[in-house]
C-alpha cells in the first residue's frame, strides 16, 4: 500500500487544525503516526524533540511505538553539556548533522553489517530495517533560547525500508508536524516564564488578560516576609562567586516551604522574600504560612549542616507574617509592570521582619495574624512586646511561637 495524496492532504488538514486548537504534544505525535500507518507508511517507532526555554530542563522528547502505550511517551532532558546526556547527544544522528551542515540522514539499517551510530545498532537489533532522521531549522527571529530546530526521527521494520513514496511524504509532513508542537512548545514557554518570574497565581492572572496599568484588586491576603540574618556580614566576608550559590541554596529552601504550603512567591529582593497566601478562609491561610515556616525550619536545618561540613558560611531566615487588605495586580508604566501587592499591610509586614534582628526572634507575628489564627494554634503563641514600627501609625504587639507549637503543626 502507498500513501496516496488525498491522504497527505487530509494528514496536513488534521495538523492545521490541532496545531490551532492548541493539541499537546504528544496528542500530535501519537495522531500524526497512528494516520501516517493506516494511511500505509508502516512507521515502528517515532521519536520527535524541540529544545525549551525551563530553568531545570532543556527540551523534550515524545515518543512513540505502534505496539502501543509507552510508560514514559515523554522524556524531559536536562543539560546536554554535560555528563551522560552530553555524551548520548554527541554520538546521535542529529549532533552529526548539525556538525556537517545537513537537515536529513538515511540509513538502511538493515543493510549495515554495523550501523556507525550506537542507537541505530540497537534498532537493527530489534528488527527494524530503515531509519530517516530529519532536521527543520527555524529562523533566528523564530528562535528562543536554544529552541532553534525540530527534530524527528522514523523508523519502519518493513523488510522494503522505506519506500520512496514514504519518504517524501513524511519531508513533507513533518514541516507541518513541526510547526505545530512549535505552537504547542511556544505556549508551555510562556506559561513557565509567567510562573517562573510572577509566581503561579499571579501567572495564571497575567495569561487570563490581566495585563492593563492599574488592574488591581482588594483583597485580604496573610503576608509572608523573609530575608537572611547577617547576609550583609556574610556577603562582605565571602568570596564574590560563592554568594550567588548562597543566595539560591537559602532561596530554594524559602520558595519551596512556601510553595508546598499553598502559598505564592511574589517577588525575590536581594535576599528577601515576599509571598502571600489566599487559599480558603483567613484560619486556614495563617495555618498554611505557619505549616510552611515549619518546613522551612526543617530545610534550613538540613541545608546549614551540609553548608557547614563544606567549609561554606551558613546562616537563618528572619520572618515576619501579617494578615491584611491589600491591592493585588498590576503597578508600573506602559512598558514594564509588576504584578504584586501594594498597601500599609506590605509594609507593616516588612517592617515586623526587621524587628526579628531587635529581639533575637527567627519569627514575629503580627496581632492581626494572631486573632486570625484557630484557637488552638493562637494559645501557642507568645508575646514578646508592643512595638511602634517605623513607618507604621499606631504600635502593635508582636508575638513568636511557642517552641511546643513546632511539633504540633
Amino acid at each position: 500500500m502507498t500513501i496516496r495524496d488525498v491522504d497527505i492532504v487530509d494528514i496536513e488538514a488534521w495538523l492545521d487544525m490541532q496545531g490551532l486548537s492548541g493539541a499537546s504534544e504528544t496528542l500530535l505525535v501519537n495522531g500524526f503516526c497512528e494516520r501516517c500507518l493506516a494511511a500505509g507508511i508502516r512507521l515502528e517507532r517515532a521519536n520527535a524533540f524541540v529544545d525549551t526555554l525551563h530553568p531545570i530542563y532543556e527540551g523534550r522528547v515524545f515518543l512513540w511505538r505502534r505496539e502501543g502505550e509507552l510508560e514514559k511517551p515523554i522524556i524531559e532532558y536536562g543539560s546536554s553539556q554535560m555528563g551522560e546526556s552530553a555524551e548520548n547527544w554527541q554520538n546521535s544522528t542529529f549532533f552529526h548533522l548539525l556538525q556537517i551542515g545537513e537537515d536529513e540522514l538515511r540509513q538502511r539499517i538493515d543493510m549495515i553489517d554495523t550501523p556507525a551510530f550506537r542507537h541505530l545498532v540497537t534498532l537493527k537489533t530489534e528488527g527494524c530495517t530503515d531509519y530517516l532522521a530529519l532536521i527543520n531549522r527555524f529562523s533566528s527571529e523564530g528562535t528562543i533560547g536554544e529552541m532553534d530546530c525540530f527534530y524527528s526521527s522514523w523508523v519502519t521494520d518493513d523488510p522494503q525500508g522505506f519506500k520512496d513514496a514514504d519518504l517524501a511524504a513524511l519531508r513533507r509532513l513533518v514541516r507541518g508536524l513541526g510547526l505545530a508542537i512549535k505552537c504547542a512548545s511556544l505556549t508551555r514557554i510562556v506559561r513557565t516564564l509567567a510562573d517562573v518570574y510572577l509566581g503561579r497565581d499571579a501567572a495564571t492572572r497575567v495569561l487570563a488578560g490581566r495585563m492593563n496599568r492599574g488592574s488591581a484588586e482588594r483583597i485580604e491576603a496573610v503576608l509572608w516576609y523573609s530575608d537572611l540574618r547577617d547576609y550583609t556580614r556574610i556577603s562582605d566576608a565571602a568570596a564574590p562567586d560563592a554568594i550567588i550559590p548562597m543566595l539560591n541554596d537559602y532561596a530554594e529552601a524559602v520558595i519551596s516551604s512556601i510553595q508546598e504550603a499553598g502559598g505564592d512567591v511574589l517577588k525575590l529582593i536581594g535576599d528577601g522574600t515576599l509571598a502571600i497566601f489566599t487559599d480558603g478562609d483567613s484560619a486556614t491561610a495563617c495555618t498554611a504560612a505557619l505549616k510552611a515556616q515549619k518546613q522551612l525550619r526543617r530545610r534550613l536545618a538540613v541545608l546549614n549542616e551540609t553548608r557547614e561540613a563544606a567549609g561554606q558560611p551558613a546562616t537563618n531566615v528572619y520572618l515576619g507574617v501579617h494578615i491584611g487588605e491589600v491591592f493585588y495586580g498590576n503597578i508600573g508604566s506602559d512598558t514594564r509592570l509588576d504584578f504584586t501587592v501594594v498597601g500599609p499591610a506590605v509594609n507593616e509586614v516588612s517592617r515586623i521582619a526587621s524587628m526579628c534582628r531587635s529581639v533575637d526572634q527567627d519569627i514575629l507575628i503580627s496581632e492581626s495574624f494572631a486573632a486570625a489564627l484557630p484557637a488552638e494554634l493562637r494559645t501557642k503563641l507568645v508575646c514578646v512586646g508592643r512595638f511602634a514600627l517605623r513607618g507604621v501609625g499606631r504600635a502593635q504587639e508582636l508575638f513568636t511561637l511557642d517552641p511546643a507549637i513546632i511539633r504540633r503543626l
